[in-house]
């Protein structure tokens, strides 16, 4: 793709970026925003499908981050074909930054712009009230362009209410269907069976341990194995299933895998 100039908007979930974001973009002479899965201008959908739109809170995060190849095929295409200077991703961390833009093939963010250092306390506690005790989220998009995009309940429309915001710039209060169905918590010993599964392959004789360290929505996992070489070599079956394991824990908990430690025990010829 085309060099564009990637802008990110960094702050945790329900901090208030999306009502901001058009105003940021704007400060910062941005046409195009990607949030929650869409590619916005001006308040309308140009690609895209909204991760509010679906049913639970994981696919949600599989969709924000660009997990689905027909989706990212669609935003993807759309930046290459209308070649855009500038582009803002709204993003919950640094790390989800860097998923979307490989995933999107773009290059890393020119600048980073954090929520807090341009909303007040008072700002970001208010934002953080309306989600996470009246589960409301705001899309940056006319009313009449998310009821096409989104399954959930519309609640309202609304003026930027930060202070310093456009009055001009709309927003669309919604509320997700995940939002409905309660919250999604996953067990350590969930995620030890799926990491057994995943190691299921004809090169694993034995599992003799398989530890995990999870906190703050990050795992690590500990594994140590006997291995039957077969045709590889002991060092090209650890990473494949070092690869495999990230991989799967990744897309089906939603969770960020920041390492997978393999120690091989004993060789089997």
């Amino acid at each position: 793709m085309h060099e564009i100039e990637i802008y990110a908007f960094v702050g945790p979930a329900g901090t208030g970026k999306s009502h901001r974001a058009t105003h940021v973009a704007r400060q910062n002479n941005i046409d195009l925003i990607i949030d929650d899965g869409l590619l916005i201008s001006h308040g309308r959908i140009l690609a895209g499908k909204s991760a509010k739109s679906e049913i639970n809170r994981l696919r949600a995060i599989r969709r924000a981050i660009f997990e689905y190849q027909d989706h990212r095929d669609e935003v993807a295409s759309y930046l290459s074909a209308h070649t855009p200077k500038k582009l803002m991703i709204l993003a919950t961390s640094d790390g989800m930054i860097k998923k979307i833009v490989q995933r999107l093939g773009l290059n890393d963010p020119v600048k980073t712009i954090n929520i807090y250092e341009i909303a007040t306390p008072e700002e970001i506690n208010a934002a953080l009230h309306e989600r996470h005790d009246k589960n409301q989220h705001v899309v940056p998009v006319a009313r009449a362009q998310i009821q096409h995009n989104f399954a959930g309940k519309l609640v309202s429309q609304i003026k930027g209410f930060f202070k310093g915001r456009d009055k001009n710039d709309r927003n669309t209060i919604v509320k997700p269907l995940f939002s409905f169905n309660g919250r999604v918590t996953i067990s350590s010993d969930a995620i030890l069976e799926m990491c057994k599964k995943l190691l299921l392959s004809e090169h694993v004789k034995n599992i003799r341990e398989l530890e995990l360290d999870t906190y703050d929505e990050k795992i690590n996992v500990n594994v140590e194995l006997d291995l039957k070489l077969i045709d590889r070599s002991a060092l090209s079956i650890a990473r494949s299933l070092q690869n495999k394991i990230r991989m799967g824990l990744s897309y089906f908990t939603g969770m960020d895998v920041k390492s997978v430690n393999i120690k091989v025990n004993e060789i089997f010829l």
